[in-house]
C-alpha cells in the first residue's frame, strides 16, 4: 500500500505543527510517542521522514525513513522504519537502508507496525531482539553504541547495496490497495528522483 495524502491534517508529536495526514502518519507519530514517552528519547533527538538518497545508473533516488535517532553530535544511531504488513520480511530492506543513510551506516535498525518489531544490527546485518519490549531505552541504545566507529561505506560495496536497496523499493511500484487508486507516480510518492542540479552531497 502507498503513503497517501487522507485530505486531512494533524499535530505532529515531535514538532507540534500540521502536518499533511497521510495512511502511514498515524503508525509514524505512534513510534515516535512511544520512543519519547516509554524509552526517554529525547524528542529534539528525533526526526521525522529523513530522505535516504543514493545513486542508481547516474540518477539519484530518494527514499523517505520514518525516523532517525541522533547522537548529540548530530550522528544518527538507530533508524526506525515502519512496515505495513509482515515486519520480519523488511530486515534485509532495512539492513541496506542502514548502511546507506546519509552520515551513517547508522550502527542499529528497528522495524516496527507498532505493534510488533525488531532489532537489527545494521552492520552485522543480524536479528538481536524481536518484540516490542526489543527497542532500547535511550540510555541504553547510547551504550550500546559507545565506542562505535563509523566507516564510510567503500565506494564499490555502496553500489551493490545501493542496487539490492532499490530492487526491494522498486516492490512498491505498481502495487495498490485497488484498481481505483488514483495515485500520482510513485517516484513522487515512496521513490523520489532528486531534481537535476541537486545532489545529495552536502
Amino acid at each position: 500500500m502507498h503513503e497517501v495524502s487522507m485530505g486531512g491534517t494533524l499535530r505532529d508529536y515531535l514538532s507540534g505543527e500540521e502536518i499533511v495526514e497521510t495512511t502511514y502518519e498515524e503508525f509514524r507519530q505512534t513510534l515516535a510517542k512511544i520512543l519519547v514517552e516509554e524509552h526517554g528519547y529525547p524528542k529534539e533527538s528525533l526526526k521525522a521522514k529523513v530522505d535516504l538518497c543514493f545513486n542508481i545508473d547516474g540518477e539519484e533516488m530518494c527514499r523517505t525513513i520514518d525516523l532517525v535517532i541522533y547522537d548529540t553530535a548530530g550522528a544518527p544511531i538507530l533508524m526506525v522504519m515502519f512496515c505495513a504488513g509482515d515486519v520480519g520480511s523488511y530486515e534485509r530492506e532495512a539492513v541496506c537502508a542502514g548502511k546507506l543513510l546519509q552520515g551513517g551506516p547508522v550502527p542499529y535498525v528497528i522495524i516496527s507496525d507498532s505493534m510488533d518489531a525488531f532489532l537489527l544490527d545494521a552492520i552485522s546485518g543480524k536479528t538481536i531482539a524481536h518484540g516490542m519490549r526489543s527497542v532500547p531505552d535511550y540510555k541504553e541504545l547510547l551504550s550500546m553504541v559507545e565506542g562505535y566507529k563509523r566507516e564510510p561505506l567503500p565506494a564499490e560495496r555502496r553500489a551493490k547495496i545501493e542496487r539490492i536497496f532499490y530492487t526491494y523499493t522498486g516492490f512498491l511500484q505498481g502495487t495498490c490497495c485497488s484498481d481505483s487508486c488514483s495515485l500520482p507516480p510513485i517516484r513522487k510518492v515512496e521513490l523520489k528522483k532528486m531534481p537535476k542540479g541537486k545532489s545529495m552531497k552536502k
